[in-house]
């Protein structure tokens, strides 16, 4: 039967007074995916969805990515490289991305190889494949005619947006999130294997319940790689943010980074977090210090370092 005119008005209303209702209590109705094709989503004026894209990493297998999309006026575009088997939708990654766009910063984040969507194997990757992969998704986010000014790096993550810094021309402003001053000091998170590993050529390696390899030749990259003269010669605005309560990456790793910097060059302490950042607002407070230390070089003759 088909519903009369009185029923369609009631019901319009009752919907009308839940959603003021919901505003009155600073709260949002999150509107569903729009269909369409993969990569294509909806948005309206309550929120904005992320878009999935994907790009090939420098080995060949498809990297999966979502693009924040700035909300209101474009301010600016930037790349997000998440920790050392973290991954795009990791509460760093997501709620810094998500707060820069809701401030007018769009952001892509993406999953490393073999982690998360993406495909391939994470035990074929080391330190420089995901140097080299930050670098390719910020030509992929330019070939799309969005400028990437912008490298915001999470742990190991920070340490690889320093070094991909120096492979992008376009970006003017590199930001470490509890980054290590040494790539190779995320070995505390497989010490035990190490021998094992260098004896044998590869060993499992289960992490946070994903059961992966770590192989001798990601050890021997990360041991070989110099981030200190890759710092000094950074030649771009640098941002460094660590919490002095971080008991995986320690807060001297910060000062560190900091005193081989040239400026311009900022230091944030993030009080009160911890490393994954996963306590209330701290992800969200520390992705409204980086909008606002960004915005002069977001600009489109942006200054540049050195």
């Amino acid at each position: 039967m088909r519903p009369s005119r009185l029923t369609t008005r009631l019901k319009a209303l009752a919907e009308d007074r839940c959603y003021r209702w919901l505003l009155r209590r600073g709260l949002r109705a999150r509107p569903p995916l729009s269909s369409g094709h993969d990569g294509a989503t909806g948005s309206d004026t309550m929120s904005v969805v992320a878009e999935r894209v994907w790009f090939p990493s420098t080995s060949g297998p498809r990297l999966a990515g979502l693009i924040d999309p700035p909300r209101g006026t474009v301010r600016g575009w930037g790349v997000f490289a998440h920790g050392f088997t973290l991954g795009k939708d990791s509460p760093a990654a997501s709620r810094i991305c998500k707060q820069l766009a809701d401030e007018g910063i769009g952001m892509l984040r993406f999953d490393n190889l073999g982690l998360g969507d993406s495909e391939g194997d994470w035990g074929d990757g080391s330190f420089s494949h995901k140097v080299e992969d930050t670098a390719e998704a910020v030509r992929f986010m330019e070939g799309t005619g969005r400028r990437v000014r912008l490298l915001v790096g999470h742990s190991f993550g920070g340490a690889a947006v320093i070094a991909a810094a120096h492979l992008v021309e376009n970006v003017r402003a590199v930001v470490s999130i509890g980054a290590p001053y040494e790539p190779a000091h995320v070995e505390h998170n497989y010490d035990a294997l190490i021998e094992h590993i260098l004896a044998d050529g590869e060993a499992p390696f289960p992490i946070g319940g994903k059961a992966l390899t770590l192989r001798r030749h990601f050890i021997e990259d990360v041991r070989a790689a110099d981030l200190h003269e890759r710092i000094r010669t950074l030649r771009r605005a640098l941002l460094v943010m660590h919490a002095p309560t971080d008991n995986t990456v320690g807060i001297a790793n910060a000062s560190q980074i900091f005193r081989a910097a040239r400026h311009p060059r900022s230091f944030v302490s993030l009080e009160g977090a911890e490393h994954l950042l996963t306590g209330r607002n701290q992800a969200r407070r520390a992705a409204r210090i980086i909008s606002a230390w960004a915005d002069p070089y977001l600009e489109e003759e942006a200054p540049r370092a050195g």
